[in-house]
């Protein structure tokens, strides 16, 4: 069989080669699995993974408590909304250290974090379907709950928030670096193409987006278009879209000199032909490693932002948020609250940045 000399091929087999790029890849597959079955894997598969017992926060990781469940009268949700959203009403759960059974209702005493004991309280048969008599009520509805990564400050399950919370992250990276190719290509492709004029324009608009400070011009547009989740997508993307024009820019300017585009112009080719067919998919290769890089940086600036308070807002989780709320937790003697999402970050970040490089590497002509 013959060798490929494609340059795709050729790059494909350098990527492969590269055992951090390779390994970099299979971590982000795994990332990207756990964003779309969170739900599945969460312990705690209520909307956000929002269910809390004060009586148990800030519990080490491998903590279990006895809890008592009380079915609640579910809404009409399709099984795909719970897999994709969870369960919009949950059961409530209720840590408890014991329980007496009583002629026509369960007697628990509530668990305490000092050992102490809690509060009593009755809990009638009548609660509980499915159950003919009041034995029957441990059995069905009591269970031993483990919380692998402990519980936040609310006492809801850390590892349930962060599985939930990795949706928010690849999100921000997805949609982010798709406003800025969009952008980027468009205003980079014009500018390098036309030049005159409309390069000068499109340049000084680079310019001065350039000049502003990353964050401090993403936390103007966070404002203006107010807190929120999509409102964190759009303002990370218009922020990231200038590296990427600039570099299509010097692109288009090199390949517009080349002699099969002034073939192009002579069989009457218009101008958005030989752009879109003829000039950028040969300019792609420096914008795929940018995007990598980008993807990362969307990453970073979203957890920064969710750390000022102005990104993903309770109780929806984001390993941004996470910290916040526990970042004082380090010097009190629970530094995994914190930890635990920063190191999530870091592996992620770290993860696009050696794909980065790898790409880099692959599609180096020289090498």
């Amino acid at each position: 069989m013959k060798n490929s000399t494609s340059l795709t091929q050729i790059a494909l087999h350098k990527f492969k080669k590269n055992f951090w790029g390779v390994f970099s890849l299979g971590f982000l597959m795994f990332c990207v699995l756990i964003a779309i079955f969170a739900y599945a894997l969460a312990p705690d598969n209520s909307q956000n993974a929002n269910q809390m017992h004060l009586s148990i926060h800030s519990k080490n990781p491998g903590f279990s408590v006895q809890m008592l469940t009380i079915p609640v009268a579910l809404e009409d949700q399709n099984q795909i909304s719970v897999f994709f959203f969870g369960e919009k009403n949950a059961n409530t759960e209720i840590p408890i250290s014991d329980y007496s059974l009583k002629s026509n209702a369960i007697e628990i005493t509530e668990y305490t974090p000092d050992g102490t004991d809690g509060l009593q309280k009755e809990y009638s048969i009548s609660l509980f379907p499915d159950v003919s008599s009041v034995k029957e009520i441990p059995n069905k509805y009591i269970s031993e709950k483990k919380f692998y990564l402990g519980t936040d400050k609310y006492g809801r399950d850390l590892l349930s928030r962060m599985l939930i919370g990795i949706r928010i992250s690849l999100a921000i990276g997805f949609v982010a670096v798709f406003i800025s190719l969009v952008i980027g290509i468009t205003m980079g492709a014009i500018a390098g193409y036309f030049g005159g004029k409309v390069d000068t324009a499109i340049m000084w608009v680079i310019n001065v987006t350039w000049s502003i400070p990353t964050l401090l011009l993403v936390i103007a547009i966070t404002l203006a278009l107010g807190k929120g989740f999509w409102q964190v997508f759009i303002a990370v993307g218009l922020t990231m879209w200038v590296e990427v024009a600039r570099v299509v820019r010097g692109q288009v300017m090199g390949v517009k000199q080349m002699q099969y585009i002034t073939a192009a112009r002579a069989l009457g080719y218009n101008d958005f032909r030989i752009i879109v067919k003829h000039i950028l998919p040969n300019s792609m290769a420096p914008v795929i490693i940018i995007s990598a890089a980008n993807f990362a940086g969307a990453i970073l600036i979203e957890s920064g932002l969710s750390f000022l308070g102005i990104g993903a807002q309770p109780p929806m989780p984001s390993w941004g948020g996470i910290i916040k709320d526990h970042y004082a937790y380090i010097i009190l003697g629970k530094p995994y609250l914190a930890l635990i999402p920063g190191l999530a970050i870091m592996s992620l970040v770290t993860a696009f940045m050696l794909i980065g490089n790898a790409l880099r590497d692959a599609m180096d002509v020289r090498n």
